[in-house]
């Protein structure tokens, strides 16, 4: 049941990041952010599902990310700073009055969380081996 539900997760990871593609291409930088983020809080919520881990808060999923895998080192700091710091972001663009973000600060989060995504489904897939 973890590995349906961790490639479910997978799938809705790819469906929310393609839709930040299309937000940035139309210049909707803040929307973009947002999906970009959620893409990488689905993935690592597909990775906790490799481990029956769940948690119902933004915070808590982090935080089981980055103690399970980031601290384990087996997932690489840098994907932790990635959701870290694309947490931080999403709720800037989402909750702040008068916050505003330029290509080249969402191009710069779509590429941290596309190597966060490769990460984890290379961790996905090497345990379907194990």
């Amino acid at each position: 049941m973890s590995m349906e539900l961790s490639r479910w997760r997978l799938e809705k990871v790819h469906s929310t990041f393609l839709e930040g593609e299309k937000l940035l291409e139309i210049a909707f930088y803040s929307g973009a952010i947002n999906r970009f983020y959620y893409a990488a809080f689905h993935a690592a919520r597909a990775l906790l599902a490799t481990r029956q881990m769940d948690s119902s808060k933004h915070s808590g999923v982090i935080s089981l990310f980055n103690r399970e895998f980031v601290k384990p080192g087996l997932i690489s700091k840098e994907s932790g700073k990635t959701l870290n710091a694309a947490f931080n972001i999403r709720s800037e663009a989402d909750y702040d009055d008068f916050t505003e973000f330029t290509l080249s600060e969402c191009e710069s989060m779509r590429e941290s969380v596309k190597l966060l995504i490769i990460e984890v489904e290379k961790y996905i897939e090497k345990q379907k081996t194990v």
